[in-house]
C-alpha cells in the first residue's frame, strides 16, 4: 500500500508541472501575438479583438489535446489471481492450459513433486506457456505433521524436480492444506502463498455451483484456489474467467499480486 500512495503522489505532481506550463505557454504565445499586431500597426480596433479571440481558440484547442495526451492517468484495472493445485493431470491439465490460452490469461500451478515427474512434458509446457510454477510438495501429505527432515525433503525433492525441467526454482509454496509452521522453512528461500477465495472444486464437482462459490466470494486482489484434476474444474475456471473479465477485472499471477 505504501508503495501505491507514493506512486499516486508522484503522479498528481507531475500533473501539476504540465497544467503551469501549458499556461505559461498560453501567456507567452499571447504576449507574442500582441506585440506583432502592434507593430504590423494593427494594434486597434475590430481587427485586433478578432485575431486575439482566433489565438486564444486556437490555443485552448491545443491544451485540450496536450491534456488529453498527457492527462490523468487511467484507473488500473482490478486484479485477480487463479491458482490451479496438485496438478499436472494427463487430461485436464491440457484442457485448462487451451483455454487459459485461448483467453490470454496467465495463471500459477502448484505443482505435486510425483505429478511432475510422471508428466515432465506438462510442465515444460506449462513453463514455456508463462504461467507461474510453484511448489504443493512431493506428495500432499500434511508437511506439519511430518518431521522436520521429512518435511523438508517433500519440498527440496519438488524443487529440483521443477528445476530439472524448466531450469528455474521455485519461489513460491503452496502448503498442501494450507498448513505450514514457520519453523518449517526447510532452509529454503519460498514465500508462503495460501487463498482468499476456496471454490472446493476438488469436493463439490458441479460447474454451477463452483462458479457460483467463487463469483459470490471473490473480490479485487483474491487468490482463487482450484485444482486442475476434473473436468468441472475446467469448465468452471473458463466461466468463471470469462465473467470476471466482463467485470473488468485482469488476470495475474501470485507474484504480481503480492509484490505489486
Amino acid at each position: 500500500m505504501e508503495r501505491k500512495h507514493s506512486r499516486k503522489l508522484k503522479e498528481r505532481r507531475g500533473g501539476n508541472t504540465c497544467f503551469w506550463e501549458i499556461c505559461l505557454k498560453f501567456d507567452i504565445a499571447c504576449i507574442c501575438l500582441l506585440a506583432c499586431l502592434v507593430i504590423s500597426g494593427m494594434g486597434r480596433g475590430e481587427a485586433v479583438r478578432q485575431n486575439i479571440i482566433a489565438a486564444v481558440k486556437m490555443q485552448a484547442g491545443t491544451q485540450d489535446g496536450d491534456s488529453q495526451a498527457a492527462g490523468a492517468p487511467q484507473a488500473e484495472k482490478k486484479k485477480v489471481a487463479i491458482t490451479f493445485d496438485d496438478g499436472p493431470h494427463p487430461q485436464y491439465t491440457p484442457e485448462m492450459l487451451a483455454g487459459l490460452k485461448e483467453r490470454n490469461v496467465k495463471a500459477t500451478f502448484f505443482l505435486l513433486g510425483e505429478e511432475v515427474e510422471k508428466y515432465p512434458e506438462l510442465v515444460k509446457q506449462i513453463h514455456e506457456e508463462g504461467h507461474l510454477i510453484g511448489n504443493h510438495s512431493y506428495k500432499h501429505e500434511q508437511l506439519s505433521k511430518l518431521a522436520m527432515e521429512q518435511a523438508c525433503a517433500q519440498v527440496a525433492r519438488t524443487n529440483e524436480a521443477i528445476y530439472k525441467l524448466t531450469g528455474t526454482y521455485p519461489s513460491y509454496l503452496r502448503p498442501p492444506f494450507g498448513d505450514w509452521r514457520q519453523e518449517l522453512d526447510c532452509k529454503v528461500n519460498m514465500v508462503e502463498v495460501l487463498w482468499d477465495v476456496d471454490t472446493r472444486d476438488w469436493s463439490i464437482q458441479d460447474h454451477a455451483k463452483i462458479v457460483e462459490k467463487a463469483l459470490k466470494d471473490v473480490q479485487e486482489n483474491d487468490i482463487i484456489l482450484m485444482h486442475d484434476g476434473y473436468e468441472t474444474s475446467v469448465t468452471a475456471a473458463m466461466e468463471i474467467i470469462d465473467t470476471l473479465q466482463k467485470q473488468g477485472y485482469e488476470f495475474v499471477t501470485v507474484d504480481e499480486m503480492i509484490f505489486d
